[in-house]
């Protein structure tokens, strides 16, 4: 009988052990308690052990640094000196040049420079690759990093150095910090030869940017019934995914998805629809996007194409498609972590195929097209996922060349028209000014490098390498002026930007934002296309309805 027991005991214990070892195997919560005691002991032993010194705290920064960058580039340590950056940035208002930078590949980038703010007066492009900030690397830093050294006192000066793609010499810019105050609907104004059209440029979705775009819109119908709107979503990093939503509800019908997240966990999982009567369901859109064009502007643009409720102008988006919450951690440090992603109504992805954005320059070749998920929009039109919002109609915005380049970043536009003004204190803006810029110019003794400009000072220095230095150095003369010859041609080949620039800024000066605003527009190629667009009533419905 005691055997019998015995037996039964030990059956029962070995049962309990094998069950006890299964729900360990099949256990999350017990295999991170035991990765969690290894990290421990490895991270006791390094910190107390290690032949030299090594700070904690910068220690387990490095370990943290190092396992979250196996996952997506937004999911980031806060840790307590950052957190009062975090709440900098939420307040609205700040000391800094107007950018927001994220990761294209392993490279840190501008996504969108902020209208009217520093960045963007110097002439930083979306795509403009970080290399340093104040002399510090940015190969080992984060955007969040990289935006928080921008972020200093009002009247500082920071100093970026980036390369742009296309051109291989690194520009310096010295920017100073402005206060910045982030505004949702940075622009409104009515354009045809009846007003019939409304522009809306929105700069970000904070808070109440919905309830923006639709009183700015019932205050435009209420002087005069629109005929059509172009909602400029360029260079517009996102914002709060209930705002994208709102906008949408604007135009369409109530009860139809306009975007879900999905996660890991159930409560991820949503579905965004709309839910009130539009207020603006017939009428025609067209919306404007771009390199910067983020996140929730690709929510907007992407619901809107989808559902083939307004045609898309201008340049392929950012593709950033994942969700983000901020999670506080211990000792007023936190975690912002990606919990889910963004599927637009035709059921695409917006999301980059990879994180890093590493594949973003390629075409979009019908060979890449195979490894990439087709799907439909509302009326049927191919669309494909894995790369941002691609327009219904392409239009890339031309980059400044070289000189016009040197001569945004040496605020030679703005110092030159200020002493035109002080000395003319004329009210007309003629051509006559542009000879006067090239004597400006002259005076200043302007000069700029080229690509040629580095191989000739690389020649230079090793002269001594080539037999026959001296003749070899009468050839590099001859060079040397004719590249200064070719420079100043460059100039007069490029008077149509120049005056067009000059003008910008004259008109700034003196008419102030609002004609500013209207003469970028005017010689916007984008722009130009959308109000054509809405004029032609046939063209716009095929191309929603092919």
């Amino acid at each position: 009988m005691k055997f019998k027991n015995l037996t039964a005991v030990a059956a029962i214990l070995l049962v309990s052990f094998l069950f006890a070892a299964f729900i360990r195997d099949g256990d999350p919560f017990f295999e991170i308690k035991k990765q969690l005691t290894i990290f421990s002991d490895v991270y006791k032993e390094v910190a107390t052990q290690y032949v030299d010194e090594v700070p904690p705290g910068l220690l387990m920064e490095s370990g943290i640094n190092a396992m979250l960058e196996k996952l997506d580039p937004y999911t980031v340590f806060i840790d307590e000196g950052q957190q009062q950056q975090m709440e900098i940035f939420s307040t609205g208002g700040y000391g800094g040049i107007g950018l927001e930078a994220g990761y294209r590949g392993d490279q840190i980038v501008i996504i969108a420079p902020m209208e009217g703010y520093p960045a963007d007066r110097a002439g930083l492009l979306p795509g403009d690759i970080i290399l340093k900030i104040n002399d510090l690397q940015t190969s080992d830093l984060t955007p969040e990093e990289v935006q928080q050294l921008t972020v200093g006192d009002i009247g500082s000066e920071v100093t970026l150095t980036i390369r742009r793609p296309g051109l291989e010499t690194e520009i310096d810019y010295t920017l100073q910090r402005e206060r910045i105050d982030v505004k949702n609907v940075s622009f409104a104004e009515r354009f045809g030869e009846r007003k019939e059209f409304a522009y809306l440029q929105l700069s970000r979705f904070g808070q109440n940017s919905a309830e923006e775009v639709r009183e700015q819109l019932i205050s435009f119908n209420r002087e005069q019934q629109l005929e059509g709107l172009i909602l400029d979503l360029r260079n517009n990093p996102g914002g709060l995914l209930n705002e994208s939503v709102d906008i949408v509800d604007k135009f369409i019908e109530p009860g139809v998805t306009v975007v879900e997240t999905r996660g890991r966990h159930e409560a991820q999982n949503n579905v965004y629809a709309t839910e009130e009567t539009p207020l603006f369901e017939d009428l025609p859109l067209v919306v404007l996007i771009n390199n910067g064009s983020a996140s929730a502007s690709e929510i907007v643009s992407g619901a809107f194409q989808d559902l083939d409720r307004g045609v898309v102008v201008g340049e392929k988006s950012f593709g950033k498609g994942l969700v983000q919450i901020v999670k506080p951690l211990s000792y007023n440090t936190s975690i912002k972590i990606t919990v889910s992603k963004y599927f637009i109504p035709s059921g695409r992805s917006i999301q980059a195929i990879d994180y890093s954005g590493s594949d973003y320059e390629k075409q979009n070749t019908a060979e890449e097209n195979r490894y990439r998920s087709v799907f439909k929009t509302k009326n049927g039109r191919t669309v494909y996922d894995g790369k941002g919002i691609e327009p219904d109609i392409v239009i890339p915005k031309e980059k400044p060349s070289i000189l016009e380049t040197a001569l945004m970043q040496r605020n030679h536009f703005f110092f030159f028209v200020n002493d035109y003004i002080s000395q003319n204190g004329s009210n007309e803006f003629n051509e006559g000014i542009f000879d006067e810029f090239i004597a400006y110019l002259q005076n200043q003794k302007f000069d700029y490098e080229t690509e040629a400009d580095r191989h000739l000072a690389l020649l230079e220095e090793n002269l001594d390498l080539f037999s026959g230095a001296k003749e070899a150095e009468e050839h590099l003369n001859n060079l040397e002026e004719m590249l200064a010859d070719k420079k100043k041609e460059n100039i007069s080949e490029n008077r149509d930007n120049i005056y067009k620039m000059l003008e910008l800024e004259w008109v700034t000066r003196k008419k102030g934002q609002v004609e500013r605003q209207k003469l970028m527009l005017e010689n916007d190629e984008a722009f130009r296309r959308a109000m054509n667009l809405l004029g032609n009533k046939e063209e716009y419905q095929t191309i929603l309805k092919p």
